[in-house]
Protein backbone atom coordinates (compact mmCIF):
# COMPACT_ATOMS: atom_id res chain seq x y z
CA UNK A 1 0.00 0.00 0.00
CA UNK A 2 1.65 3.69 -0.99
CA UNK A 3 1.21 5.80 1.82
CA UNK A 4 -0.31 9.26 0.63
CA UNK A 5 2.58 12.22 1.86
CA UNK A 6 1.23 15.27 3.67
CA UNK A 7 4.79 16.68 4.64
CA UNK A 8 7.57 16.83 2.13
CA UNK A 9 11.06 18.76 2.83
CA UNK A 10 13.96 18.93 0.97
CA UNK A 11 17.44 20.59 1.60
CA UNK A 12 16.00 23.01 3.70
CA UNK A 13 18.10 25.94 4.93
CA UNK A 14 17.28 29.09 7.08
CA UNK A 15 19.18 31.21 8.50
CA UNK A 16 18.90 34.58 10.40
CA UNK A 17 21.16 37.79 11.50
CA UNK A 18 22.28 37.69 15.38
CA UNK A 19 22.90 40.59 17.09
CA UNK A 20 26.46 41.25 19.01
CA UNK A 21 26.31 42.68 22.54
CA UNK A 22 27.37 45.78 21.75
CA UNK A 23 28.24 49.09 24.22
CA UNK A 24 26.34 52.17 23.53
CA UNK A 25 30.10 53.81 23.11
CA UNK A 26 31.27 51.56 20.34
CA UNK A 27 27.21 51.65 18.84
CA UNK A 28 27.42 55.50 19.00
CA UNK A 29 31.42 55.48 17.26
CA UNK A 30 30.49 53.38 14.37
CA UNK A 31 27.64 55.61 13.46
CA UNK A 32 24.50 53.39 15.03
CA UNK A 33 25.53 50.43 12.90
CA UNK A 34 25.38 47.09 14.73
CA UNK A 35 27.63 43.75 14.22
CA UNK A 36 25.76 41.29 12.58
CA UNK A 37 26.84 37.71 12.16
CA UNK A 38 24.62 34.80 10.08
CA UNK A 39 23.43 31.93 12.69
CA UNK A 40 22.44 29.11 10.33
CA UNK A 41 19.72 27.52 12.49
CA UNK A 42 18.31 24.85 9.61
CA UNK A 43 20.92 23.11 7.59
CA UNK A 44 19.87 20.58 4.81
CA UNK A 45 17.01 19.18 6.40
CA UNK A 46 15.22 16.71 4.15
CA UNK A 47 12.23 14.49 5.56
CA UNK A 48 8.79 13.35 4.35
CA UNK A 49 5.24 12.15 6.83
CA UNK A 50 2.90 10.46 5.32
CA UNK A 51 -0.96 11.62 5.85
CA UNK A 52 -2.26 10.64 9.44
CA UNK A 53 1.30 10.30 10.68
CA UNK A 54 2.01 11.53 14.69
CA UNK A 55 5.75 12.78 14.78
CA UNK A 56 7.73 14.30 17.44
CA UNK A 57 10.91 16.26 17.41
CA UNK A 58 13.55 16.31 19.99
CA UNK A 59 16.70 18.29 20.26
CA UNK A 60 18.38 20.75 22.97
CA UNK A 61 17.25 24.35 22.94
CA UNK A 62 18.61 26.38 20.01
CA UNK A 63 19.00 23.41 17.72
CA UNK A 64 16.13 24.18 15.45
CA UNK A 65 12.70 22.91 16.17
CA UNK A 66 10.75 26.01 16.60
CA UNK A 67 12.49 26.97 13.17
CA UNK A 68 11.03 23.65 11.47
CA UNK A 69 7.66 24.02 12.70
CA UNK A 70 7.55 27.92 11.90
CA UNK A 71 8.77 27.79 8.49
CA UNK A 72 6.44 24.67 7.47
CA UNK A 73 3.84 26.69 9.07
CA UNK A 74 4.45 29.33 6.45
CA UNK A 75 6.00 32.42 8.97
CA UNK A 76 9.29 31.79 8.23
CA UNK A 77 10.84 32.12 4.44
CA UNK A 78 13.64 29.03 3.39
CA UNK A 79 16.58 30.52 2.16
CA UNK A 80 16.78 27.43 -0.16
CA UNK A 81 15.21 24.27 -0.24
CA UNK A 82 11.52 23.26 -0.54
CA UNK A 83 8.41 22.21 1.52
CA UNK A 84 5.59 20.70 0.20
CA UNK A 85 2.31 20.20 2.07
CA UNK A 86 0.76 18.43 -1.03
CA UNK A 87 -2.45 20.60 -0.74
CA UNK A 88 -2.84 20.20 3.36
CA UNK A 89 -4.10 23.28 4.98
CA UNK A 90 -2.26 23.72 8.28
CA UNK A 91 -2.01 25.58 11.87
CA UNK A 92 0.45 26.43 14.12
CA UNK A 93 -0.61 25.82 17.89
CA UNK A 94 2.43 28.03 19.51
CA UNK A 95 1.74 30.25 22.47
CA UNK A 96 4.72 32.28 21.19
CA UNK A 97 2.64 32.73 17.56
CA UNK A 98 1.07 35.83 18.05
CA UNK A 99 -2.22 38.34 17.90
CA UNK A 100 -2.97 41.26 16.76
CA UNK A 101 -2.67 43.40 20.22
CA UNK A 102 -5.05 45.89 19.33
CA UNK A 103 -7.74 43.76 17.71
CA UNK A 104 -10.43 42.04 19.82
CA UNK A 105 -10.18 38.73 20.42
CA UNK A 106 -13.47 38.42 18.12
CA UNK A 107 -11.32 40.19 15.71
CA UNK A 108 -8.29 38.13 16.19
CA UNK A 109 -10.40 34.90 15.56
CA UNK A 110 -11.27 35.91 11.87
CA UNK A 111 -7.82 37.53 11.08
CA UNK A 112 -6.25 34.13 12.39
CA UNK A 113 -9.39 31.90 10.73
CA UNK A 114 -8.48 33.89 7.16
CA UNK A 115 -4.69 33.34 7.23
CA UNK A 116 -5.13 29.54 7.97
CA UNK A 117 -7.01 29.70 4.71
CA UNK A 118 -10.85 29.32 6.40
CA UNK A 119 -13.81 31.88 4.44
CA UNK A 120 -15.13 34.23 5.98
CA UNK A 121 -18.41 32.60 6.85
CA UNK A 122 -16.96 29.08 8.25
CA UNK A 123 -15.07 31.19 10.86
CA UNK A 124 -17.74 33.20 11.56
CA UNK A 125 -20.32 29.27 12.11
CA UNK A 126 -17.37 28.32 14.05
CA UNK A 127 -17.16 31.87 16.04
CA UNK A 128 -19.49 30.78 19.02
CA UNK A 129 -18.02 27.36 19.78
CA UNK A 130 -14.56 29.17 19.72
CA UNK A 131 -16.00 32.05 22.28
CA UNK A 132 -17.61 29.36 24.75
CA UNK A 133 -14.58 26.66 24.39
CA UNK A 134 -12.15 29.79 25.57
CA UNK A 135 -14.23 30.63 28.27
CA UNK A 136 -13.52 34.09 28.18
CA UNK A 137 -17.31 35.25 28.12
CA UNK A 138 -17.39 39.21 27.59
CA UNK A 139 -13.30 39.57 27.40
CA UNK A 140 -13.97 38.47 23.37
CA UNK A 141 -14.50 42.02 22.84
CA UNK A 142 -12.07 43.42 24.75
CA UNK A 143 -8.55 44.23 22.97
CA UNK A 144 -5.89 41.16 23.31
CA UNK A 145 -3.36 43.62 24.45
CA UNK A 146 -5.76 43.86 27.95
CA UNK A 147 -5.74 40.17 28.16
CA UNK A 148 -3.54 38.14 31.03
CA UNK A 149 -1.20 35.00 29.48
CA UNK A 150 -3.82 33.02 30.84
CA UNK A 151 -6.65 34.12 28.87
CA UNK A 152 -4.20 34.58 25.14
CA UNK A 153 -3.28 30.88 25.69
CA UNK A 154 -6.49 29.84 25.46
CA UNK A 155 -8.14 32.05 23.12
CA UNK A 156 -4.76 30.68 20.99
CA UNK A 157 -5.62 27.15 22.01
CA UNK A 158 -9.56 27.00 20.98
CA UNK A 159 -9.08 28.64 17.59
CA UNK A 160 -6.38 25.82 16.41
CA UNK A 161 -8.84 23.67 18.37
CA UNK A 162 -11.50 24.47 16.67
CA UNK A 163 -10.87 25.21 13.11
CA UNK A 164 -9.51 22.17 12.38
CA UNK A 165 -6.42 21.76 9.87
CA UNK A 166 -5.27 18.39 7.80
CA UNK A 167 -1.89 19.40 9.26
CA UNK A 168 -1.59 20.66 13.12
CA UNK A 169 2.07 21.57 13.97
CA UNK A 170 2.30 21.95 18.11
CA UNK A 171 5.31 23.63 20.00
CA UNK A 172 5.23 22.63 23.38
CA UNK A 173 1.74 23.08 23.63
CA UNK A 174 -0.43 20.31 24.58
CA UNK A 175 -2.43 21.81 27.30
CA UNK A 176 -3.08 25.37 28.74
CA UNK A 177 -4.98 27.78 31.29
CA UNK A 178 -6.20 26.51 35.16
CA UNK A 179 -6.86 22.66 35.60
CA UNK A 180 -10.22 22.79 34.57
CA UNK A 181 -9.13 24.49 31.17
CA UNK A 182 -6.20 22.06 31.25
CA UNK A 183 -8.02 18.98 31.68
CA UNK A 184 -10.29 20.01 29.12
CA UNK A 185 -7.69 21.27 26.22
CA UNK A 186 -5.65 18.00 27.24
CA UNK A 187 -8.83 16.01 25.64
CA UNK A 188 -9.66 18.05 22.91
CA UNK A 189 -6.09 17.63 21.70
CA UNK A 190 -6.07 14.04 22.06
CA UNK A 191 -9.40 14.01 20.05
CA UNK A 192 -7.54 15.98 17.59
CA UNK A 193 -4.46 13.90 17.11
CA UNK A 194 -6.17 10.99 17.24
CA UNK A 195 -8.25 11.51 13.90
CA UNK A 196 -6.33 9.24 11.17
CA UNK A 197 -6.36 11.18 8.84
CA UNK A 198 -5.10 14.26 10.77
CA UNK A 199 -1.02 14.80 10.52
CA UNK A 200 0.51 16.02 13.48
CA UNK A 201 4.16 17.25 13.99
CA UNK A 202 4.94 18.53 17.59
CA UNK A 203 8.04 20.01 19.93
CA UNK A 204 7.79 18.45 23.08
CA UNK A 205 10.54 18.16 26.41
CA UNK A 206 8.34 15.66 27.72
CA UNK A 207 9.45 12.16 26.46
CA UNK A 208 6.93 10.30 28.14
CA UNK A 209 3.58 12.23 26.13
CA UNK A 210 5.93 11.83 22.69
CA UNK A 211 6.59 7.71 23.45
CA UNK A 212 2.92 7.46 24.07
CA UNK A 213 1.28 9.63 21.13
CA UNK A 214 4.37 9.44 18.26
CA UNK A 215 4.94 6.61 15.31
CA UNK A 216 8.15 8.16 14.29
CA UNK A 217 10.71 10.50 16.74
CA UNK A 218 12.94 13.17 14.47
CA UNK A 219 16.20 13.99 16.60
CA UNK A 220 17.74 17.75 15.48
CA UNK A 221 21.18 18.55 16.88
CA UNK A 222 22.65 22.21 15.59
CA UNK A 223 20.08 22.10 13.29
CA UNK A 224 20.50 19.09 11.29
CA UNK A 225 18.70 16.19 11.86
CA UNK A 226 20.73 13.92 13.73
CA UNK A 227 18.28 10.59 13.60
CA UNK A 228 15.02 9.63 12.83
CA UNK A 229 12.92 6.44 13.99
CA UNK A 230 10.55 4.31 16.52
CA UNK A 231 10.22 6.64 19.82
CA UNK A 232 11.77 3.67 21.81
CA UNK A 233 15.19 3.70 20.05
CA UNK A 234 15.34 7.24 19.39
CA UNK A 235 13.90 8.78 22.86
CA UNK A 236 16.13 6.11 24.55
CA UNK A 237 19.56 7.45 22.75
CA UNK A 238 18.61 11.14 23.36
CA UNK A 239 17.91 10.47 27.33
CA UNK A 240 21.57 8.69 27.55
CA UNK A 241 22.74 11.25 25.05
CA UNK A 242 21.71 14.71 27.70
CA UNK A 243 22.96 12.53 30.86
Amino acid sequence: MIMEIAIEVKNLNISYKELKAYSIKKMLFSHGKSKAEPFHALKDVSFSISKGEIWGIIGKNGSGKSTLLNAIAGIFAPDSGTIDLHGNSVSLLSIGVGFQKNLTGRENIILGGLLLGFTQKYIEEKMQEIIDFSELGHFIDKPVRTYSSGMYSKLAFSITATLETDIILIDEVLSVGDEHFKKKSSARMKNLISNDDRTVLMVSHSLSTLKKLCDQIMWVDGGKIKMIGQPEIILDLYEKYMQ
